[in-house]
């Protein structure tokens, strides 16, 4: 996995984070939603970069 790739998944879990948070303060459930959309994609991407590790070794 390229330090580019772990920088922008690692974002992305962030921003799922992020919209997360701001969904319970306010009450708002399509972004706690959104917020979990994007943690899990970010999750798949990872999971994926780090098979493709495991063959490079």
């Amino acid at each position: 996995m390229s330090a580019d790739d772990k920088i922008k998944n690692e974002a992305q879990d962030l921003k799922g984070k992020a919209q997360e948070t701001v969904g319970h303060v306010t009450n708002d459930d399509e972004k706690v939603v959104e917020g979990k959309a994007n943690q899990s994609a970010a999750d798949i991407k990872k999971a994926g970069e780090n098979v493709k590790d495991a063959f490079k070794r």
